[in-house]
């Protein structure tokens, strides 16, 4: 198979020693620059694709992807709205819960948050809170017995256990006495804690939806109905379908109305930090500008004899431009597999790394998870190894410019 002329030659170039090592070694040093440049670049995106995930899950796993509520703030015909929604293949749960600020009292700690009332049956589609008991079980909620399940943050500063009666304080439900006009108080039984790992956990308690509207005094209606989608990050243009699903004048809301400037953060930090590193990769291929121009000076008497034997000065660039654009998919493919390595592998060398040597790198009391997540994406490989290779060849455009505007006459007076 016959290679054409610029390509054989570049190959040809590529592959020949040098006369002078130094040209060798800073060829080797800008592979092995862009190579470093594209796993740490993968490797950090990949991290932080797995921070985001974590934290997506135990955010999201506890609030409510889609809202469906009634202006009037009572949603009387749950029921009806619960089996019209489920007819969209999108919705995977939905739960309907009873929700009020309230302040928690126990052995004189005081603590405000927020108390649902849910049906622990239906919990289980639309949150992870039944799978994330550390003690006792959601269905321990049982109607009539004014149980709660609290948070674990919660728990803590209440110093609340297994067995305890915990009082509620709910600023909107009063009662007037010799004192004069104040919150009502109802004692609740603890049989329960829960531990997302998330700041819900701070202020967040269940407690069964019968006792709920007993002690909130609401008849048939719920505040909301919580839906769970099936993507997450589709959860606008479901709730949209939804609303033109639903005849009746409903309120909806998704997850974006509260969290959407946290995720915004994020995703604009993975942007920031794409950027930056992606001169890590830019001041690597400058390596390939300066062992290229050494490459020329070093043929100038073979691209004038090429020229004078009739090879055009766009086949003189191609030469140089092969050998450049060579060196950097060689260091784009060795980074690219070894970051592919390293951020499938990096949760194991962690985790190898604090047994032997004994020390945290995540704590639990710091940081919101206790291990190092990563999710390593096919489009952030391509995009990565793609933005490496195209950084590689513009390097190469202007020293193989310079080559081919050599003339033969000059470059051979001194030869």
């Amino acid at each position: 198979m016959k290679l054409p002329f610029s390509l054989f030659v570049g190959l040809r170039y590529t592959r020949a020693k040098r006369r002078d090592r130094f040209i060798s070694l800073i060829s080797i040093i800008s592979m092995v620059g862009i190579a470093l440049g594209v796993m740490v670049l993968i490797t950090v995106m990949s991290v932080m694709n797995g921070f985001e995930r974590e934290l997506r899950d135990r955010i999201l796993g506890v609030s409510p992807h889609v809202l469906v509520q009634d202006y009037s703030g009572e949603l009387k015909d749950w029921q009806q709205v619960e089996n019209k929604v489920k007819e969209n293949p999108q919705i995977l749960g939905a739960s309907p819960y009873i929700q009020s600020e309230t302040m928690y009292r126990h052995l004189g700690l005081s603590q405000v948050g927020i108390v649902q009332g849910v049906l622990p049956e239906k919990l289980s589609e639309v949150s992870v809170v039944p799978s994330n008991m550390i003690v006792g079980d959601i269905t321990d909620l049982e109607k009539g017995k004014y149980n709660i399940v609290l948070g674990a943050s919660l728990a803590r500063r209440l110093a609340a256990g297994i067995g305890d009666k915990v009082t509620l304080l709910v600023l909107t439900q009063t009662k007037v006495s010799l004192a004069g006009v104040t919150p009502r108080p109802k004692r609740f039984t603890v049989v329960g804690i829960f531990d997302t790992k998330s700041e819900v956990d701070q202020g967040l308690a269940f407690v069964h939806m019968s006792d709920a509207a007993k002690f909130l005094r609401m008849k048939d209606g719920v505040t909301a109905l919580q839906l769970k989608t099936e993507d997450v990050m589709q959860a606008y243009d479901t709730a949209f379908i939804v609303s033109e699903m639903l005849e009746g004048d409903y309120m909806l809301s998704d997850w974006t109305r509260q969290h959407k400037t946290l995720f915004n953060a994020i995703d604009m930090e993975k942007k920031i930090m794409f950027i930056l590193l992606i001169f890590i990769i830019a001041v690597a291929a400058f390596n390939i500008v300066t062992s290229l121009v050494m490459l020329v000076k070093e043929k100038q008497a073979d691209i004038a004899i090429l020229r004078t034997l009739g090879a055009s000065p766009g086949s003189i660039m191609k030469i140089f431009m092969t050998s450049g654009v060579i060196n950097g998919f060689i260091g784009t493919l060795i980074g690219v597999v070894l970051g592919m390595l390293l951020a499938t592998y990096l949760p194991d060398i962690v985790n190898w790394i604090e047994t032997v040597f004994g020390v945290r790198v995540f704590p639990q009391n710091v940081y919101f998870v206790n291990f190092l997540p990563t999710e390593l994406k096919q489009s952030d490989v391509i995009q990565i190894g793609l933005w490496a290779f195209l950084i590689s060849v513009l390097a190469t455009i202007y020293p193989s410019w310079k080559a081919s505007r050599t003339q033969p006459a000059e470059a051979l007076r001194y030869e």
